[in-house]
Formats: C-alpha cells, sequence, structure tokens
C-alpha cells in the first residue's frame, strides 16, 4: 500500500478507481487509458484500488504515479483466505436462503431485487450474515452446494463441483472485505465488470457514493473466451460441437455464469455505463443493462504527439509489418505468424516485428518463437519487447492487428496519427476505425483493411496489396490521419469524463 503526503491533507479522494489486472503494473491500452484519464484531468484526486490475481505475476510499477494520485492499495485475490481451524457450525439459515434467491434471479436472468441485494452485500462476510468460515464449514453452506448440484449439475463428479464452487466465491469475501475498508471517497470508477465491477456495487450500496463503469472490452465475452481455452479446468463433458456452449463442459459453463451475474450486478447499480463504440454498447444492453444509463466515449489521443513519426516516414512503404501488443492468445500472434509465411512468398525481403511485452503468458511466448522457426521464418519475425512505439512507427508499412477481442484499440489511432494504414480483424471498434462509423465519417475513406478472425491467408493477402500498392497504401495513409484528428481526440475524451466526474460529485456533495 502506497499513501501520500496529500491523502493527509485531503483524506476523501474526488475518484476511487477500481482496477482489475491492469494500472500501475500491465502496461497495454486499459492501462494507457487510466494514466491519459488521471494526468488529463488534474483538478480531480484519485485514490487506486488495485485487484490482481496471483501475487507473484506483478512486479515493479510500470507508470509513475502522478501527483493527483494520492493513494494507492494492492490485493491479490488468489492469496489464500485466513481460514479458521474447522469446526461445527449451523450457518445462518437466513442468510443462505437469500443466496438460493439471488441464485434463482440469475438463472432467470432477472434484476435482483433492491432489497435482496442489498441484504446480500450486507451479510456477505459478516458473523450472523454468512463468513467466510460458514461459507467454507457450515451445514447450510453443504446443504445448499448439495442441492444446487443435484438439481443443476451436469458433470459426474460432486468433488469437482464442489471445489468449482468453493474457489468461485471465495474471492467475494476479501471483495467484501476491501469494500467496506476503503478510504473515503465522493465517487468510485470501476473500469470493468467481475470482481472490480462486483467492488463498485458494494461500495454504492453501503456508502451511497456515485458508481461509475466504464468497459474497453466487454468482461464477460473475454472471459469467455479465457474459459473455454483455459486448461487448468478438467471438464470430462467437454464435447466437439459447432456451437461454444453445447461443446462446454458444466464446469466450464458455471465459471461464465459467475462472471454474467457479476456483470448483471454492475450493471444494475452503475449510473452511468459507458462503452466505447455502438457495439460493445449493444452488447451491454442485451446482458441487462438499462438503455437510459448507457453513454458511449470512445478513446481518444493527442495527434501532435505522432508528428514526429509522421515527419520522420520515408518516402517509400517499408515492407515491415508490425503488431505492437501483449504477446498473449487473445492477441492471436500466431495467427499474424502465419501471415507472414504467406506474405513472405511474395515479398521475400518482407519483415513480421512483434512489439510487445511477454511477461504474462511465457508458454505461449513459447509456442509462438516454436511456430515462428518451423515455418522458416527466422531473421522474418522478430520478436522486440516492449518499445516505444513512437520509434517504432516511422519504421512499419503496415500496423497489423489479429487479436480476437479487442474494444477500440489505442495502437489503430497510434498508428493513423502517424499516417501508417492499419491492418485489423473484424472485432471491437476495428471496423468502423479503419472504414468509418457514420456516413460523414466514411466519407474520408478507408484507412486499411478488415478481415476474419484467425484468417491467416485473407491476412496475408491484405497486407501484399497494401503494401505492394503505393497510391492505394497514400489514401490510406490520409484517410487515417483526417479520421483520428476529427473524431478521435483526447480533448474531446476528456470532455466527457470532466462532466461525468463534476455530475457524480455533484450528487455525491448533495447526498452529504
Amino acid at each position: 500500500m502506497i499513501g501520500r503526503k496529500a491523502a493527509k491533507e485531503n483524506p476523501v479522494a474526488d475518484i476511487t478507481l477500481l482496477l482489475e489486472g491492469t494500472y500501475p503494473f500491465v502496461r497495454g491500452g486499459v492501462s494507457s487509458w487510466v494514466h491519459q484519464i488521471i494526468t488529463g484531468l488534474p483538478q480531480y484526486s484519485f485514490s487506486l484500488v488495485f485487484l490482481g490475481g496471483d501475487r507473484s505475476h506483478y512486479g515493479e510499477h510500470q507508470y509513475e504515479l502522478p501527483d493527483n494520485v494520492t493513494h494507492l492499495e494492492c490485493h491479490y485475490l488468489m492469496d489464500p483466505l485466513d481460514e479458521a481451524k474447522p469446526s461445527p457450525r449451523k450457518g445462518n439459515r437466513s442468510a443462505f436462503n437469500d443466496q438460493r434467491k439471488l441464485h434463482t434471479q440469475f438463472r432467470q436472468k432477472a434484476p435482483i431485487k433492491k432489497g435482496l441485494m442489498s441484504k446480500i452485500f450486507k451479510d456477505l462476510g459478516r458473523k450472523g450474515g454468512i463468513s467466510k468460515e460458514d461459507f467454507l464449514y457450515s451445514q447450510e453452506s453443504w446443504k445448499v452446494i448439495g442441492e444446487s448440484y443435484s438439481k443443476y449439475c451436469t458433470d459426474p463428479s460432486f468433488i469437482d463441483y464442489f471445489w468449482t464452487i468453493k474457489i468461485m466465491h471465495g474471492p467475494l469475501f476479501r471483495i467484501a472485505e476491501i469494500a467496506q475498508n476503503i478510504p473515503p471517497t465522493r465517487a468510485v470508477h470501476a473500469v470493468s465488470t467481475g470482481y472490480a465491477g462486483l467492488m463498485g456495487a458494494m461500495i454504492q450500496e453501503s456508502r451511497g457514493v456515485p458508481y461509475i463503469l466504464t468497459e474497453h472490452g466487454i468482461y464477460t465475452k473475454e472471459r469467455k473466451i479465457d474459459l473455454s481455452q483455459a486448461d487448468w479446468i478438467s471438464d470430462v463433458s467437454d464435447k466437439v460441437s459447432t456451437n461454444l456452449n453445447d461443446q462446454l463442459g458444466y464446469i466450464r459453463q458455471l465459471w461464465i455464469r459467475f462472471f454474467e451475474s457479476l456483470g448483471r450486478m454492475s450493471y444494475q447499480m452503475a449510473d452511468p455505463i459507458i462503452s466505447l463504440y455502438l457495439g460493445n454498447q449493444q452488447r451491454q444492453l442485451a446482458d441487462g443493462a438499462d438503455p437510459a444509463r448507457t453513454h458511449i466515449i470512445p478513446n481518444g489521443i493527442d495527434p501532435t504527439r505522432f508528428e514526429g513519426p509522421l515527419a520522420a516516414r520515408p518516402e517509400e512503404v517499408p515492407m515491415v509489418m508490425g503488431l505492437v501488443g501483449r504477446v498473449v492468445p487473445i492477441k492471436d500472434i500466431k495467427t499474424f505468424i502465419r501471415a507472414m509465411r504467406s506474405v513472405y512468398e511474395v515479398i521475400p525481403n518482407v519483415e513480421g516485428w512483434i512489439v510487445g511485452p511477454e511477461e504474462e503468458d511465457p508458454t505461449y511466448v513459447t509456442e509462438c518463437r516454436e511456430l515462428v522457426s518451423s515455418l522458416g521464418l527466422e531473421g522474418h519475425v522478430k520478436f522486440l519487447g516492449f518499445q516505444n512505439v513512437n520509434d517504432i512507427l516511422p519504421q512499419l508499412g503496415l500496423m497489423v492487428l489479429t487479436s480476437i477481442s479487442e474494444a477500440l484499440p489505442l495502437v489503430i489511432l497510434e498508428a493513423q496519427a502517424a499516417g501508417l494504414p492499419c491492418l485489423a480483424t473484424d472485432v471491437g471498434a476495428c471496423r468502423e476505425l479503419i472504414e468509418g462509423g457514420t456516413g460523414e465519417d466514411k466519407s474520408l475513406g478507408r484507412s486499411g483493411a478488415v478481415v476474419p478472425i484467425a484468417d491467416p491467408e485473407a491476412t496475408a493477402r491484405e497486407a501484399i496489396r497494401l503494401l505492394l500498392d503505393p497510391p492505394l497504401w497514400k489514401k490510406a495513409s490520409e484517410a487515417g490521419l483526417a479520421r483520428v484528428k476529427r473524431y478521435y481526440t483526447l480533448d474531446a475524451m476528456f470532455d466527457s469524463y470532466r462532466n461525468i466526474y463534476d455530475t457524480a460529485l455533484m450528487a455525491s456533495d448533495r447526498k452529504d
């Protein structure tokens, strides 16, 4: 935990940011956005609550905390719970009955009754409610788990089901404790649903402070992708099917429904609920968000920061394809590498640069390096690690994103501001950024190309077309530069959040 002198002078933070697995320990789009918000709105004081998984996955801060950050505390949800010695206990029947009602409403995908949610949050982790000891050892807890297994579970292993429930719900007791003890604040702002979003809902309910929610990607969608591929879930009922839900076993689906339920509680308590583009707003609405409380605020950048890379761009198009991002499965680096093989057959002097941190998933990094070797691309595909993007951009002929999930990637905006055409999969706001959203936006022209997910041949085909057609490349460069300057500036984003924060703080002051 880090406290600052400013915290003593002004103990009540204007905004408490609830951050799950991001800033200030992990670089990337969301963390960059958090840093932009804090530094770009210096009139507000910020308190930071960081939630991580395994403590060993996080090292030193990747960002220097700005002066208007008055407090930082870090919590790791995979740390073992402090468990008392097991002893017989009955458990609070009324509190566990409320849990039954809650889970019934989750299954029906119905809004949670206000009084029930209040009672659930109040009882969680509290003696006389459901303490963690009651959850772990009581007769009532055993009864609820047994009933649910008998009634709903299609997996033959009760042991797997039992321990899944224990592991899944264990962090909620720590979340409840953190929410109860965070320093005074005038408003909270979660940057995802999940555990951070649940904490925001708890704080709003217990303290009555305004709760703002921003989703860059849709958390439940991203967790579904992660969980469908997770090898730490041993699910005997996984089977081959053309439908993702059908092919997932019960335990995987249980995890997915768990995070969907956390998301629904976040949506029910947050106001406003912010997304980056129309597609994600529609997803929020489908998942239960109130249309009256949803807003769209695109990410923004400062185009003047990229005037240097723009001026440094050479006359001829460099035969270099760049992928700037973390080396993790969701970025689908392997499709980029496979596409490079096809491009190499047409453009023998082509290079592919993978620019981003490699610490998050060492196994996947090894697999990617082995794929480069097996395809005979040594010397043509290079892993450069984290770099200053301004140094990299003038050396690229094409920015490539092969992700299977994105929101509104800042790297496309940065590339456009540097006059670099982009090639991206049809995920998130990538199509809007490259082809335009409104009619006026589309009239600017295409700033690159959009391809299907996990399609190395389509990726290679479009890359070759752009790299080998200088007039087409130039038109794409000009369209991207015009688009980012007109629609995606930091000033516009700051104005929107300034209005939201001022509204929240005025509401908080009226309550006091």
